[in-house]
Parts: structure tokens; C-alpha cells; sequence
């Protein structure tokens, strides 16, 4: 048995922090040393980082709209400074760099925003945003230098000045702003850099710094905001994981962590950090991915990204916030190379276009599993985040013996009063947690009353990441004592509340209700018997037809169980004028009266309530609870043909470069003696309906690293990792069809230190031997456009 005392969390500490919502200002936001509220409800915010300077502009308000199908309600980005001003006294915020732009579709899209405006940003990039001409003006940067600061009161000025009126207080979509980055000895500085801020009309609510590495914060006037990464590229290049990272798969009180570019600074600064007691548990750099370094090339699989989410979430996060969440590419029209790299000092060489961080949406807008699996986090908090804001985290009795105890289950709860949140994280990269059988929890609630579920013991298989919930309302005035399946949603569905639940991978749903509650099971997919502490139903086969009916003290509730597998195909949205449950395996979002799914192969969507029929998709078919279509297969993708133009390539220098003497990507000059490969386009890409979306050509090649040029402009570079190469070509396919693509690889040097997975070793290896394009597709992607009949979506 499994044993937690839960602690009543204290009451917070308020009106000590320097931020919030003038009086007057609609819905307004106010912080305190537990949470942020938001129009008076306590919020936890979803925040998806999106560099919108780093994307086609065209495509923001499409890639916003997939990012809001994902549940982040807030969106990040950077602002920096050698793009906006590259050429002193010349500032640029046009085209791709129109940030005000970008702000205002978020605001059209209900999404709050936070800008992170430096002036270092680092984000990979050049001088850590620095522009060029900063190092020739003797200044000393990121210090209260006046000749530095007089430097940085123009570029705020401007900021400042292109989001004008959108600041919350008047209205506006921006909600904090990070002045900034990873900055960990100068608090005056901090401060100083807030006042300016302030002085040049830059006024959101919430002020942010990132906190990790004991940071030194000035107290009170700026958040702590803290990160996780699953791994690090910023690592040497040893085979093992990056042993700091371990730490995040662990439930622990503590916030900071001193693994985050600890390779561009000294060891931890004297001090403890901020006081976690006067602020609330935030962070904004959860790792959603990581990026991949010419010497170190992780491998993050969907389950890293997802188990440690979760795990902050247990350890008492109320403002989830993911680096990256979309993937993006470094600029290429400036004068010189945008990304972070030995040629500038820094201890890592990154690619020179792809900035893809194998995020949840990808550097093309592709859909990764991450991307599902969050959702359903993300569900929970929508469906509880007011509750779980106000509950403290405990811990167990027995808790794990260090970063190597890989036999203690990890576990926590989250309470306040008679309810509460129980989190269990099985998974950790690289090292498989064991399966832990005969579990049974005894939690002890602040109030005093002690659950014991489940009923008999289950076994915790290796790689499960759940929260079940205790004294969790359903409707209608009834209440789960407990339950052995997630919560996903609560919604109406024709008149009547309806709770929908997961199922647990490798569990059994277990609900137990107040003894004596009359459920009703007309599909027979759950088993219902008495026990001493109530009324218990085991579901034996959830699904979409798991359809109960309890009854409640002010009437009937409907619960619905669904598989784990359907759990991450769930979305709930709103249209055509109520809330809905949507089953697919595609990317589902909504766009006004407009339900569109992105696809690249034959869909089913599957609705509940369904609307009576969906225009032009045909008869629905009864899908369990929901009406289920199929949406049709699409036309066969065009099919691409490759030419080997030079087979023979010679592998570019061993070189080591930048403070840390790491292994240095090849240079330009190198790809000269790279095998080529000429990859001519079908003009079938050139679709421009309506319907028609990315078109990504996806290589498979043996060599180390690869870049892609149409009509000889560099698109596209690669550092071979393990998965295919994709590419998108939506921006370029006019040029790509005329000239089509060129492929360069080289080999690795025999003598060049490189850092793959370890499922991705016998690849990099093959690459020492020489190169090779293997197989060569084009996945089109389309957007089919579902709308309900005017007569039903306005019933």
C-alpha cells in the first residue's frame, strides 16, 4: 500500500507582487503567491511557444488556429533584436517581422499573448539576438552600463510603439512580458530593464524572468518562471542521457533547475534563488522537443515530452508553458547567418535554416504524436484547471532513494478540502521504468477522510502517465469518490450533463460512487455491485458506446469511458453553437462556423452531440455515443524522381570550434565536395484550392549532414538523427517545380565526435562509409472543410 497524507495549502500571500490589471481592465488578471485569475476565476495558463519571425506571415493565422486546437489558450514568442534593427538606427517590423501583426490575429483568435523582448533573447540565435553592431560601441551588454542602456531605450521605444493599444489593461491580447533571458546575476539590471519598459509604454500585467540556475530575481517585481528539458543538445557529446534531466521525471518541490544553458554560463551563482514561498509554481521553457546540435543530435519521442509535463503539473505547476510548442526556421535574408554557431562564440553549432526542436507542430506545421498526447493534458486543465490552480502538491511517505532509483513508484496528489488530483509518472527516456504490480494508494485528505483505491490491486505498467481524480464532480450535483480513469471533459449533450473519462493503459476503469447510486448501463460495458464504501463500476469495455447514466440529487449525468487510444484522438471544440467531443486521428480545428481537418490520408471524424448531418460529407453512421463520417481517401500523391548527379563525396575536416572545443558542423565550402542529387517536382504540388495544404518531401539518406537548394537558394539543411528528412516546399513549389531540388550530403569524418541515440547509432555509422539518397516521397497534406446545413447550425 501506497501512503500520502495530503496537506490544506496555505493561504497564498497577495498584493506583494508589483503586477496585475488596472482597475477598469476587462478581464483582469491578478497574481499571487499560489496562482494567476483570471476576471476573478483562478487560471492555469497553456503557453506554446511560436517564434512568428521565424514563419512564412502568410501562414501564422493557420499555423495560431492549429496551435489553439492543441489547448494553449497563451502564445510566447521573441522578439529579437538583430532583426529588428540589424543596421543601427534602422528598425524593420514589416512582412515577416510585423509583430504587431501577429498580435492582432492572436486577439482575433481569443489567444493571450506573452512577448519575450530581451534585449538578449539567445532562442539560438545570432548573438543571442544581439545585433552585430552592438559589439563595435563599447558598451558592456546586459548590465546597467549607460551607454548599453541608452542603446536599449530606443529599441523598447519602438516595441513599444508597434503594440501599442495591446496591452491587457486596454483591451489587448498581451498579458506578461519577459525582459531578458537567462540572466542570473544582475537583479538591479532586471529591474532597471523593467522601469525602462514601463517608461517607453510597455505595460502588461504580468513581468517575467526566467529563474532557473538560481537565478537572482529582484523580489517581487518580476516572476520567476521556470523550464525541463527531456535532454539537452548543449550537453558534450558522452553517449548517455544528460544526467541533469533525469530529475524531471521525478515529483520534488523544487522549482529551479541548473541544467539550462549551463553550458554559457559558470556554475550556479551563491544564493538559493527566489523564494518560492512568495510565488506561484510557473515555467515557460517545459521542453516540447529539443533542438539538434551539430555534435549532440537527441532523439525525443513523444512519451519524454508528455511525462514530464505531467510531472511538473503534479509537482504543483499552475502555468504550463512549452519550448518550443511550434517548430520554425532561422531567418535567411539578413546579411549573415541567424543561427547560434561556433562563428560567433558559442559552444554549439546549430543548422543554418532548420530550427524544427522535434516540437509538437513541426518547422513545416506537421502534426506530431506529442501534439495529441498534450492535448489531453490540456483537456484536463481546461475541465479543471480553476480547481487544480488552488491545490497544494504532496508528496508520498516513501519517496525515491536519488536520480538512479528507478523501483520506487513515482507518484503525487494535489488536494484541496475533499477533492483532489492523484499523478503517477512510469516513464522516463532512455532508462524503461518496470512495471509495478499490486499497487493500491491510501491517501489521506486535508479533511481527514482517507481514500483507498483502487478497490483491489492493479499493476502500473512501464511508460504510464496518468491523473486520476478524487471527489471529482460529475454533474449534477454527484460526486466520484474516486476513479481509475482520467478525466477529459465535461459538457451537455442534448439537455443532460456528461462527463467524459480515459481509460488508463493496461487498467481497468473503475468508478466509485455514493453507495446506493442507481446507474444505468444499457450497452453492457460495465459491471455495477455494492461495497461497503459505495457504489462501484468496474467498465470492462470502454469505447465510445460506454454510455452510463447515474443518477444524481439534482438528476441524471451521463459518463462516458473511452479508451486510452481515443483519449488521444479527443478534442473538444465549439460550433455551431455548442460545445462537442471530436473523435479523429488528424488535426482538428475550428475556424468559425468551420470544422476542418488536416490530413494526409482517408479520415473518419466521429462528433457527439452530432449535428443531423455535416454538408457534402455524405450520411453519418451511429458510432456508440457519437455519429461517425468518413471523410474519403485522397488522390494518389504525385511521385517525385531522383537522380544521382555526383555519387562520389568526400566527408569535410574534423573541426572543433566555439568555448567548449566541440565538434563543428561542416561549412559552406564543404558541400562542394558533397554527392548531389537532383529530385525533380511534379507540377501537381502546384495546387492552389482551397483545400490544398503543405507538401512535404520527405527523404530518407545515409551521410551526416544534408541540405536542400532551389534554384541554387539554400531551403532546406539536416543533421542526420535517425528520422526522415522532410522538407517543406509549400513556399518554394513554383521554384521547386521549374528547377527542382537539390540534395548535397556528406559523409561523417572518421574522427569527428558525434552524439545520435542510441536506436540511431548503426545509421551514423553507415554514414562514415559514405553517402546515399535511399528513398525519396511527396506526403501532400489537405484541409477538408466540414460545415453543418444552415438550418441546423442555427437551431
Amino acid at each position: 500500500m501506497l501512503s500520502l497524507r495530503a496537506q490544506e495549502p496555505p493561504a497564498p500571500l497577495a498584493g506583494h507582487l508589483a503586477m496585475g490589471s488596472p482597475r477598469g481592465a476587462p478581464e483582469p488578471l491578478t497574481v499571487d503567491s499560489r496562482r494567476l485569475s483570471r476576471a476573478g476565476r483562478p487560471w492555469i495558463p497553456v503557453m506554446g511557444e511560436f517564434h512568428f519571425s521565424r514563419y512564412p506571415a502568410d501562414e501564422w493565422r493557420e499555423e495560431l488556429l492549429k496551435t489553439r486546437a492543441g489547448g494553449v489558450d497563451l502564445v510566447a514568442t521573441y522578439l529579437f533584436w538583430n532583426q529588428h534593427e540589424e543596421e543601427r538606427g534602422r528598425y524593420r517590423f514589416d512582412g515577416g517581422l510585423d509583430v504587431r501583426r501577429f498580435v492582432e490575429l492572436c486577439a482575433d483568435l481569443d489567444l493571450a499573448v506573452a512577448v519575450r523582448i530581451g534585449p538578449w533573447s539567445h532562442g539560438e540565435c545570432r548573438n543571442g539576438g544581439f545585433p552585430d553592431w552592438l559589439a563595435d560601441t563599447g558598451c558592456v551588454p546586459r548590465t546597467d552600463d549607460p551607454a548599453y542602456l541608452a542603446l536599449v531605450e530606443p529599441y523598447y521605444a519602438r516595441v513599444a510603439h508597434e503594440l501599442r493599444g495591446l496591452w491587457h489593461g486596454d483591451g489587448g491580447p498581451v498579458i506578461a512580458v519577459q525582459v531578458e533571458n537567462e540572466l542570473y546575476d544582475q537583479p538591479e539590471h532586471l529591474a532597471t530593464l523593467r522601469r525602462m519598459a514601463e517608461a517607453a509604454g510597455i505595460t502588461p500585467p504580468l513581468w517575467t524572468a526566467t529563474a532557473w540556475g538560481a537565478a537572482q530575481i529582484p523580489p517581487d517585481v518580476l516572476l520567476p518562471l521556470y523550464g525541463g528539458y527531456p535532454e539537452a543538445f548543449w550537453e558534450d557529446a558522452h553517449p548517455g542521457w544528460a544526467r541533469e534531466m533525469r530529475r524531471h521525471y521525478f515529483f520534488t518541490p523544487i522549482r529551479d533547475d541548473h541544467a539550462i544553458g549551463a553550458d554559457l554560463r559558470d556554475a550556479a551563482p551563491a544564493g538559493s534563488g527566489p523564494d518560492d514561498r512568495r510565488y506561484p509554481y510557473a515555467t515557460c521553457e517545459l521542453g516540447g522537443g529539443m533542438a539538434i546540435a551539430y555534435h549532440r543530435r537527441p532523439l525525443v519521442p513523444e512519451r519524454d515530452v508528455t511525462a514530464l509535463a505531467l510531472t511538473k503539473l503534479g509537482s504543483g505547476s499552475v502555468w504550463q508553458g512549452y519550448y518550443l510548442y511550434h517548430g520554425c526556421s532561422q531567418r535567411q535574408e539578413h546579411r549573415v547567418p541567424n543561427q547560434e554557431s561556433h562563428a560567433t562564440g558559442y559552444p554549439n553549432d546549430l543548422p543554418t535554416v532548420t530550427y524544427d526542436f522535434q516540437a509538437p507542430l513541426g518547422e513545416y506545421g506537421q502534426v506530431r504524436p506529442s501534439f495529441h498526447a498534450l492535448r489531453q493534458q490540456h483537456l484536463l486543465l481546461r475541465d479543471s484547471g480553476a480547481d487544480l490552480a488552488d491545490m497544494a502538491p504532496s508528496l508520498p511517505e516513501v519517496q525515491p532513494d536519488g536520480l538512479d532509483d528507478r523501483a520506487t513508484l513515482r507518484w503525487a496528489v494535489r488536494s484541496r478540502g475533499d477533492a483532489g488530483f492523484l499523478f503517477v509518472t512510469n516513464h522516463q527516456p532512455h532508462e524503461p521504468l518496470p512495471d509495478h504490480e499490486g499497487v493500491r494508494f491510501r491517501v489521506t485528505l486535508a479533511d481527514d477522510h482517507t481514500l483507498t483505491l483502487p478497490e483491489e490491486p492493479v499493476t502500473v505498467p512501464s511508460g504510464a502517465c496518468f491523473v486520476w481524480p478524487l471527489g471529482y464532480e460529475l454533474g449534477s450535483g454527484l460526486r466520484l469518490t474516486w476513479a481509475t480513469a482520467q478525466p477529459l471533459a465535461r459538457l451537455d449533450v442534448d439537455g443532460t450533463p456528461t462527463a467524459v473519462l480515459a481509460a488508463t493503459e493496461g487498467v481497468a476503469p473503475r468508478l466509485l460512487l455514493p453507495a446506493g447510486t442507481t446507474v444505468e448501463d444499457p450497452t453492457g460495458a460495465a459491471r455495477v455491485r455494492e461495497l461497503a464504501d459505495g457504489t462501484l463500476v468496474t467498465v470492462h469495455r470502454p469505447g465510445t458506446d460506454a454510455l452510463l447514466t447515474a443518477h444524481g440529487p439534482r438528476g441524471p449525468v451521463r459518463v462516458l469511458v473511452l479508451t486510452a487510444e481515443q483519449a488521444l484522438r479527443a478534442n473538444r471544440v465549439h460550433v455551431w453553437g455548442q460545445d462537442r467531443l471530436v473523435l479523429c486521428d488528424d488535426l482538428v480545428l475550428v475556424d468559425g462556423e468551420e470544422l476542418r481537418v488536416h490530413t494526409t490520408a482517408a479520415p473518419e471524424i466521429s462528433l457527439l452531440p452530432a449535428p443531423a448531418a455535416l454538408a457534402d460529407a455524405g450520411p453519418g453512421v451511429e458510432d456508440g455515443a457519437f455519429t461517425r463520417w468518413s471523410l474519403g481517401p485522397p488522390p494518389p500523391p504525385p511521385v517525385p524522381t531522383v537522380t544521382c548527379v555526383r555519387a562520389e563525396a568526400v566527408a569535410a575536416p574534423a573541426r572543433t570550434g566555439g568555448s567548449h572545443g566541440r565538434a563543428s558542423a561542416p561549412r559552406d565550402a564543404d558541400f562542394a565536395r558533397a554527392s548531389v542529387h537532383h529530385v525533380t517536382i511534379p507540377p501537381e504540388i502546384l495546387d492552389e484550392s482551397e483545400d490544398a495544404g503543405e507538401v512535404l518531401l520527405r527523404v530518407t539518406y545515409t551521410g551526416d549532414v544534408a541540405r536542400a537548394y532551389v534554384g541554387g537558394r539554400l531551403v532546406a539543411d539536416h543533421f542526420w538523427y535517425g528520422p526522415a528528412w522532410e522538407i517543406g516546399l509549400r513556399h518554394v513549389a513554383a521554384e521547386a517545380v521549374r528547377h527542382g531540388v537539390e540534395l548535397r550530403v556528406l559523409p561523417l569524418a572518421h574522427d569527428s565526435r558525434v552524439h545520435v541515440d542510441a536506436a540511431a547509432r548503426d545509421g551514423l555509422a553507415a554514414a562514415r562509409a559514405g553517402t546515399s539518397v535511399d528513398a525519396v516521397t511527396l506526403v501532400p497534406s489537405r484541409r477538408i472543410s466540414l460545415r453543418a446545413p444552415k438550418e441546423v447550425r442555427h437551431a
